[in-house]
């Protein structure tokens, strides 16, 4: 059996310095938000507590969807490269950037730098391109039987927006790579930041173009789309060519109890291979109260095409 720990938008806080001329331009909004909002809903008590759990349940494979920082100042950047490694090595975490992580230009290729190795294709699985400088996205990893496939859909938006996008570069060989991972015989997961379903949240929010990224699950299929942005508990679905895929989101793992998103959680995926077929089963375990601590809240079968259920 593979364990696969999935969390989110942890927002490590709380922001460092900031310097007057490093607010001229979109970050001014987001600072303020912070100071505001964010600063009280967002405390590294929970997400510190998550972890623990995480580590305590021992997963062969930990997903993080995006939204390390806020703003993406430098110090924050490199925060995050020192917190990291107390959450897993990289060939234990795989991560894809959050449009947070790319909040201003040039944010991305800072937070790329820094956070790389947690972004990389296994080598012998690495997209094959005669290219100088390969393309960074889609990384592939494999850990026994599961193909790990990491898009990115962050970029820099407009201010008062939070937009998500894929390039077709990055659609063609997400395609690819899990028509490979099916000739394989994988489970194959895809890790992303925006939610790929249509109306999944609010329009400034959105996965810009996500009916591109449908059509290659439809044409190509996959087991498992995870996801973060929203910091809701969602359970959606995708079409895939022989039904429809689940696409599931966690909230903020750093989010506390008594805010107008879910406390902070997480999921553990339980994914077994018997012959022919899978079966999947996902236990949710985080906050619902602040005396219980991390906990038990749910469990339940992924009803995946191709895969058979547990009994």
């Amino acid at each position: 059996m593979f364990k696969l720990a999935h969390f989110s938008d942890p927002h490590l806080g709380p922001l460092p310095d900031v310097q007057p001329a490093q607010l001229a331009s979109k970050r001014l909004i987001g600072y303020l938000n912070w100071r505001r909002n964010r600063a009280h809903a967002m405390t590294n008590s929970y997400l510190d507590a998550l972890i623990h759990d995480i580590h305590a349940q021992e997963p062969d494979h930990i997903a993080l969807c995006g939204d390390l920082v806020n703003i993406a100042l430098p110090k924050e950047i490199s925060g995050a490269k020192e917190w990291l490694p107390t959450v897993g090595s990289p060939e234990d975490l795989s991560l894809t950037p959050g449009n947070h992580d790319a909040y201003v230009p040039g944010a991305l290729k800072k937070a790329y730098a820094a956070w790389r190795p947690y972004m990389q294709s296994d080598p012998e699985l690495a997209v094959a391109t005669t290219n100088a400088n390969p393309p960074r996205f889609p990384f592939v990893r494999r850990r026994g039987k599961i193909t790990i496939i990491g898009v990115s859909s962050a970029r820099a938006s407009s201010p008062f927006l939070a937009t998500g996008y894929i390039n077709n570069n990055q659609l063609r060989a997400l395609g690819e790579q899990l028509q490979h991972a099916k000739a394989r015989g994988d489970f194959r997961v895809v890790l992303l930041h925006h939610p790929p379903v249509r109306n999944a949240t609010s329009w400034y929010k959105r996965l810009v173009g996500s009916s591109r990224f449908r059509n290659v699950i439809a044409e190509h299929g996959a087991e498992l789309i995870l996801h973060g942005h929203t910091h809701r508990a969602t359970q959606m679905e995708i079409i895939g060519p022989e039904g429809p895929v689940p696409v599931i989101c966690v909230p903020s793992a750093s989010n506390g109890i008594g805010r107008h998103t879910p406390p902070a959680r997480y999921n553990l995926y339980s994914i077994e291979q018997d012959g022919a077929g899978w079966s999947c089963i996902v236990e949710e375990r985080g906050f619902s109260t602040a005396a219980e601590g991390v906990h038990h809240i749910a469990q339940h079968d992924l009803r995946i095409p191709g895969l058979r259920l547990a009994a």
